[in-house]
């Protein structure tokens, strides 16, 4: 970067070298001192510290007035009174009113150190100039800023050297810093074992990651830092020991000792302000000599007395003259030559290229290389692969004038993920910055805010993920937190939320389920035992309140399983147990011993009144018949056997005793509901959803199953038959197994009552009424039927079509005035029927009618009859001849008159009528309603009275 050589003399301030050791508030009286003025630019060596003095700038004068440049991140609102840079960043010939260099003691640095040389001898507020820095500086200074005058600033606190410490005795708010990856990784994953975890701090994590790490240090998260030499620069943290792991670093040629001066710069990061710090040596460090510690100790040190330096009046003639002027030597004996950087390595390479040499025509084109030259080698790869992303960028701006969007966006794709280990978000994390630094070059890509949100974005959520790995492979942050506070011996705050889920302190430790703790899965038995002693600690408080709010709970909020558990809510806080009386079970608290006697008991008390209510809610019309004193002598028996059996038994089990109740007995127990059916004795009220799952729980407990049966389905009439069903579940069910479905026995009775109608003997055919309480197809009503004790005969038949009548005077005998609004499809459709249950002369004379028409339109052999299955049903006689109707002959209803031979109207429309049994009827058939052609069981209508 050129030099701020627009800048003359008379505009020239006053120039002040503020200098002292670490920890003496020179970068914040530097803030103070820009504010002062209406404009001012400070330049910072990392761009961690960067957005740190940005970040605090901004809240006490708001972003609206204030820039952030470095070379991966901009944000310049147009009112820009103050600039924040990286020392490289700084701006040019913007004549600000107050200008400061922080750190500028690194114009020693063998990389950087001719930046910081060329901001020390060029760079100039209008009014005031500050120089921030160590006293090794002063001299050097002196010698070539003749102008400028010294500020000493003293230290706010004492540092003193603690000696060497295991990590295992290392104190807290301790800091102890590494000079490679592999060593900051060990170090931290040791402090994870033993002490919980630790922070990590690098000078390569982006802002984000970097203030997330340090956020968990600053909150108390992790009492443990581990840190590369990135800390020594400026970096504020509460951090009351540095231990160094190393003393050895390599410095971009070779290993080298760390220098007092650099040591120093380091370990005064421990004790920030008035509080007094300690550093020393951990690891495989070895101890500091006496020299150096009592250097470090007293701030004294050797005078920096060559600084580097690299030409900055730069000639873009050619490309010749280009490197002639960045290999010109200083002609200060206080200035080195700067050993050859990346930028002009990448300039010789890039301008002996055929592909470039060609190209550079114009000092414009000089100028272009040297910028795309300048682009910093943040993936830390070979030359010949950066100087080759160099040759294409170079390419596309020189050739198009811009690097094209969809190359660009290909590239940031490739890297926009955030899988992987820490090693390869950190690779994703330097790629990306390469693009962050394209995009902030003017006029190289189209959309500059489009490009420099999209490379911001995907920084931010690499960053995110890292600092997410980070904390995951190096935090125990539960571990780390429980511990603390243990050993404080502070009170535990443990929160339950919705779910169950506790947290001591924030950390998930397990979950409550009811009044039982499940402790989360620990990574060692160190951990399993923090985890269990935290909820000891900090449950009891939770359990007494949640026992208070069970107890006085509503029932609304109970229930139980049909497997015997009992729930509060989504919540099992016990089970039922059987008990001397099948109707008054036992139940078993689920409470953890560490919750206490009182607790348990409470719970117990109250599961114990709710399923007690329960019983008596849903069993009310039951109990009452036990307890009514005015049933006596055998209806007081029988009410004890239905008692005894929950409302239901099966009337075969009973028959005797039923036999031997009279009418007034009969009757009594009628009061209370319940009903004698031909199939069972019951009591309907029992047969709601609700008391039927209740009967079932109730039963599977006295009879100790170890697996209850389910409770059916409610609302269906028939339920298949289950598999290996216990004795007795049909019957507690509310069901009569027949055939392969049971059917339910309150609609058992219904169908009962129209069987009793039925002629039995010489058989019958099911009609819709038959089909619609059970809900059944034909064939499955037939099944139905064997298992009731009846045989099914099956048959075929020619299906007997309704037939549209030809004339109105068909209808004119029915009551169709009634149906004069209907329309005119349900009027026809209303006469099919009618037409079928007409007396036989009438019917006969439409279908022959019909039958004539349809001979003319088809030839008989085409016309192909519709075949129909019906089944014919006839008592099987296993229950001999006791069954109503089973005895009485054809053509006699049970208790009638003899009805005599005489022909009724034939029902086969006609035909032979040797397909079926024939009914007899002293008059003709009873004019029924008219089906709905709509009705689902209007195709069975040909079932009921088929001629």
């Amino acid at each position: 970067m050129s030099g701020y050589s627009g800048m003359t003399p008379a505009t020239v301030g006053q120039i002040t070298a503020v200098l002292g050791p670490t920890n003496t508030g020179k970068t914040h009286y530097a803030i103070e001192r820009m504010l002062s003025y209406r404009t001012g630019v400070i330049g910072l060596p990392l761009r961690l510290l960067a957005r740190e003095v940005y970040d605090r700038i901004v809240a006490i004068r708001g972003p609206s007035v204030v820039a952030l440049v470095t070379g991966e991140e901009r944000i310049v609102p147009p009112r820009a009174q103050y600039w924040v840079c990286t020392v490289e960043a700084m701006p040019q010939d913007t004549g600000p009113d107050f200008l400061a260099v922080d750190e500028i003691q690194l114009c020693a640095d063998p990389e950087r150190g001719h930046v910081f040389t060329d901001r020390l001898l060029n760079a100039r507020g209008t009014h005031e100039t500050l120089f921030l820095g160590a006293e090794t500086m002063r001299g050097t200074i002196q010698h070539l800023v003749p102008k400028a005058q010294f500020m000493r600033r003293e230290r706010f606190s004492r540092l003193t050297y603690a000696g060497s410490k295991k990590i295992s005795r290392m104190p807290a708010r301790a800091a102890i810093v590494g000079f490679s990856v592999d060593n900051v990784y060990a170090m931290a994953e040791l402090l994870r074992r033993q002490k919980g975890g630790a922070a990590v701090v690098m000078g390569a994590l982006s802002p984000r990651t970097r203030n997330a790490q340090v956020e968990l240090y600053q909150n108390g998260d992790v009492d443990y830092l581990v840190a590369t030499d990135a800390i020594g620069m400026g970096l504020n943290l509460d951090v009351t020991h540095v231990a160094f792991s190393s003393t050895i670093k390599f410095d971009g040629r070779r290993m080298r000792h760390l220098a007092p001066n650099e040591m120093a710069q380091i370990a005064g990061r421990a004790g920030r302000y008035q509080t007094d710090g300690t550093f020393g040596v951990t690891g495989e460090a070895e101890p500091l000599d006496d020299e150096v510690i009592e250097a470090i100790e007293e701030h004294r040190f050797t005078p920096l007395k060559k600084l580097q330096w690299r030409n900055s009046r730069l000639n873009f003639g050619s490309v010749r003259a280009l490197i002639a002027a960045l290999e010109a030597s200083p002609e200060d004996s206080a200035l080195v030559k700067a050993r050859e950087a990346d930028d002009l390595a990448a300039l010789k390479t890039l301008s002996s290229l055929q592909t470039v040499a060609p190209r550079l025509r114009t000092s414009r084109d000089v100028r272009l290389l040297w910028d795309v030259c300048r682009i910093p080698d943040f993936r830390d790869i070979s030359h010949g692969e950066h100087t080759s992303l160099l040759e294409q960028i170079f390419g596309f701006v020189h050739e198009y004038g811009r690097v094209p969007d969809d190359w660009l966006a290909g590239r940031i794709k490739r890297i926009d993920r955030t899988d992987g280990d820490i090693d390869t978000l950190s690779k994703r994390l330097a790629y990306v910055r390469t693009w962050t630094y394209v995009a902030q070059r003017a006029g190289w890509v189209d959309d500059e805010r489009h490009w420099r949100e999209a490379t911001r974005a995907v920084e931010d959520r690499l960053s995110d993920a890292l600092h997410g790995a980070l904390t995951q492979r190096f935090v125990d942050r539960r571990t780390s937190v429980l511990l603390r506070r243990l050993k404080q011996k502070e009170s535990l705050v443990a929160e339950v939320n919705d779910k169950g889920e506790v947290t001591v302190e924030g950390e998930f430790v397990g979950r409550l389920e009811g009044f039982r703790f499940r402790q989360d899965k620990a990574s060692s038995p160190d951990e399993a035992k923090t985890l269990a002693a935290a909820a000891v600690a900090s449950l009891a408080p939770e359990f007494n309140l949640r026992a208070d709010r069970f107890y006085n709970a509503p029932d609304t909020e109970m229930d139980f399983t049909e497997q015997g558990g009992l729930m509060w809510g989504e919540m099992a806080v016990g089970k039922l147990v059987a008990g001397d009386d099948p109707l008054k079970p036992r139940v078993e608290a689920f409470v953890d011993e560490a919750a206490g006697a009182d607790v348990a008991e409470k719970v117990t008390r109250r599961l114990q009144h709710f399923i007690d209510r329960k019983i008596s809610t849903l069993f009310e019309p039951l109990l009452a018949m036990s307890r009514d004193e005015a049933l006596t002598g055998l209806a007081r028996g029988f009410a004890f056997r239905l008692v005894e059996s929950q409302g239901i038994i099966p009337r075969d089990q009973v028959a005797n005793e039923v036999k031997e109740l009279d009418q007034d007995a009969r009757g009594a127990l009628r009061k209370h509901g319940v009903r004698f059916g031909q199939f069972t004795i019951f009591m309907p009220a029992l047969l709601k959803p609700a008391p039927t799952r209740l009967r079932l729980l109730l039963w599977a407990l006295a009879a100790k199953f170890d697996v209850f049966p389910d409770s059916p389905p409610p609302g269906l009439v028939t339920i298949p038959a289950l598999e290996g069903a216990p004795d007795g579940y049909y019957d507690m069910s509310g069901y009569r197994l027949a055939g392969a479905r049971a059917i339910r026995i309150d609609m058992l009775e219904r169908l009962a009552d129209l069987l009793r109608s039925q002629d039995s003997r010489g058989g019958f055919e099911a009609n819709p009424d038959m089909l619609s309480i059970t809900g059944m197809t034909l064939e499955q009503f037939a099944d139905l039927m064997s298992g009731l004790g009846y045989r099914a005969e099956k048959g075929e038949r020619v299906k007997v079509k309704a037939v549209e009548a030809a004339a109105p005077a068909a209808s004119e005998t029915d009551d169709a005035a009634d149906k004069d609004a209907a329309p005119a499809e349900a009027e026809a459709k209303t006469d099919e029927v009618k037409a079928e249950e007409a007396p036989a002369e009438e019917t006969t004379s439409t279908d022959e009618a019909a039958t004539a028409e349809a001979a003319t339109e088809a030839p008989a052999e085409d016309a192909a009859p519709e075949m129909e299955v019906f089944y014919t049903f006839k008592w099987a006689g296993n229950r001999g001849g006791n069954r109503r109707g089973g005895n009485r002959p054809q053509g006699q209803k049970q208790g009638g008159k003899p009805k005599g031979k005489g022909k009724g109207p034939r029902r086969d429309g006609g035909g032979k009528g040797g397909n079926k049994p024939q009914t007899y009827a002293a008059r003709p058939p009873r004019r029924e309603k008219p089906i709905d052609p709509d009705n689902p069981f209007a195709a069975l209508a040909a079932l009921k009275d088929k001629k």
